[in-house]
């Protein structure tokens, strides 16, 4: 453990008249996607390793930078350098899913751990130097536990605040000792640790170019402007980079707090074959997994449900619920989900032995809670709704939701009541975020027809209107009908057309152009033109 030697002896306090940022020890592990990948793999350490993002390599190992490959190489570029080269692609979740157990680890000696990244966690050290004896003694305790589980090549810098803890814990790379890679920076001189450092560390590339530009190189350059000129020239996100240059670092560590364990589960023994004996065994354990919800003031809007049966089968799916779930809309979904797999209501292909219970999406009770006159009508409509779909099935009850497309009765999709469009079928249910040219911008109307109306649309002289092939009107619109029965109106406005292609490559696409007429009394109409035919597509209360 090695505190680098000062240039100058650095200060004792911090400035006058500021607040003292947070004493923090910052653990890094560098190159930690390198490490994950290692680790997956079962791959030795010494091995030419780069992880792919986008054709670009996103990280490579100490033996591939040895070779001259660097971050940001074209993948063909850094595999011309090193000839031994291994490329994965890389994986995010890889990082997270492996650095948990060090985070776990650490919080076995440590409370309070705040994960930064993958790879570099925060913490505050003023308890655990209490208790281990000091800043070094409590280092010392972590650079044994993680070296039990196998993790050797970790940093770790003391200073105040975040930002100087974490440059504390890179500046190890200048240590000559391999064993345990500490610099501790004494309490109140961050400000002249963080002095001779280049602006590119505060990670503000648009801050920088100013600052060059006016002559300042570095952060002792940058912390010694006034705070109050700072703030007024480069607002306030220069005035928190400023207070991260003089070592007052306004963040603060925010501890992880492990969420809590709501999940459900009931096994049976022996297994139950019957979908009432199930329902009725599983009703109290929906119950209690309610209360505890409710309990630590939550409630679910999105659960999951997995039944394990005798066989060895696991039958998983997500439901939702248009409010929340109590009891008897679980023990519903339980009924539901069992019912979909090809069982009777008598009888089940095999019996099940444990019903397990996921809240996907939990929301705060008090979102829920009731309003002041009570929510009466809407528990009404809630349960009446829940009621006629125990009673004729799921899909009895259907409620509208807007999808993709461009015509107007594409968007208007009909699900499950209680569902979300991903458990629709795909081939109904389609990305409204998509572009999808040729849609019909707002005001949408108000009048969609379920099926479109056959319409007649003549010129002056009673001749049929036509669109050419070059897209353009054989004559202006004059009258108008909508329906087989309505009479002939008077256009007194019109606008268009506006050409729509669908699926150009497929011989069975479709080529439509859409009109809005307005009548003689003022109502607007969209009608639509496809193969010489008009139709009327909806109408503008």
């Amino acid at each position: 453990m090695t505190t680098p030697p000062p240039a100058a002896s650095p200060p004792t306090e911090a400035a006058a008249g500021t607040a003292p940022a947070t004493r923090t020890m910052m653990l890094w592990c560098p190159d930690w996607p390198i490490t994950a990948a290692l680790r997956e793999h079962a791959l030795p350490a010494d091995t030419a390793l780069v992880l792919v993002d986008r054709g670009e390599v996103f990280a490579c190992s100490p033996a591939a930078r040895q070779d001259g490959v660097r971050r940001g190489l074209r993948i063909r570029e850094a595999q011309a350098r090193s000839t031994g080269l291994v490329s994965l692609p890389y994986d995010p979740s890889l990082d997270e899913r492996t650095f948990e157990p060090v985070t776990a680890a650490v919080e076995t000696i440590m409370p309070g751990v705040q994960v930064i990244r993958p790879g570099l966690c925060a913490i505050r050290i003023k308890g655990p130097a209490r208790y281990y004896g000091g800043e070094r003694g409590a280092a010392g305790v972590v650079f044994r536990t993680l070296a039990a589980i196998g993790l050797t090549d970790l940093r770790i810098g003391i200073a105040d605040g975040p930002f100087a803890a974490e440059q504390a814990a890179r500046a190890t790379d200048e240590l000559e000792d391999d064993v345990e890679q500490l610099v501790v920076i004494p309490e109140g001189g961050s400000p002249w640790f963080l002095g001779s450092y280049p602006l590119e560390v505060l990670e503000q590339p648009k801050l920088t170019v100013l600052l060059k530009r006016l002559g300042i190189r570095s952060l002792a350059d940058f912390a010694a402007l006034d705070a109050s000129d700072v703030r007024n020239r480069f607002g306030v996100e220069g005035a928190l980079a400023h207070r991260r240059a003089r070592g007052l670092d306004h963040r603060d560590v925010v501890a992880r707090r492990p969420p809590p364990h709501l999940d459900a589960t009931a096994d049976f023994e022996p297994s139950l074959a019957r979908i009432d004996q199930l329902a009725f065994a599983f009703r109290t354990r929906a119950g209690e997994f309610v209360d505890e919800l409710r309990e630590a003031g939550l409630v679910c809007t999105a659960l999951q449900v997995r039944l394990h049966t005798e066989s060895g089968e696991v039958s998983e799916r997500q439901w939702r619920h248009p409010r929340w779930f109590d009891a008897d809309d679980v023990v519903d979904r339980v009924r539901w989900q069992l019912q979909g797999t090809n069982a009777s209501d008598h009888g089940l292909t095999s019996g099940i032995t444990r019903v397990h219970l996921v809240p996907e999406i939990v929301e705060d009770l008090a979102d829920h809670a009731d309003g002041l006159w009570g929510t009466g009508p809407d528990e009404g409509i809630h349960h009446g709704l829940a009621r006629v779909q125990s009673m004729l099935g799921h899909g009895a009850v259907l409620t509208g939701i807007i999808a993709g497309g461009r015509l107007l009765a594409d968007r208007r999709v009909l699900i499950p009541w209680g569902d979300t469009p991903a458990q629709a079928p795909t081939a109904r249910v389609r990305d409204r975020t998509q572009p999808w040219p040729g849609r019909l911008p707002g005001p949408a109307p108000a009048t969609v027809f379920a099926a479109p109306l056959p319409a007649v649309v003549v010129d002056a002289r009673g001749n049929p209107v036509d669109v050419d092939p070059r897209g353009l009107l054989t004559a202006d619109p004059s009258f108008f009908s909508a329906g087989p029965h309505d009479d002939r109106r008077p256009v007194h406005s019109w606008a268009g057309p506006w050409p729509i292609n669908e699926r150009w490559w497929d011989p069975e696409g479709r080529v439509l152009n859409r009109f809005q007429l307005v009548d003689h009394s003022g109502s607007a109409w969209l009608l639509l033109l496809e193969d010489h035919a008009w139709w009327v597509e909806a109408s503008y209360d």
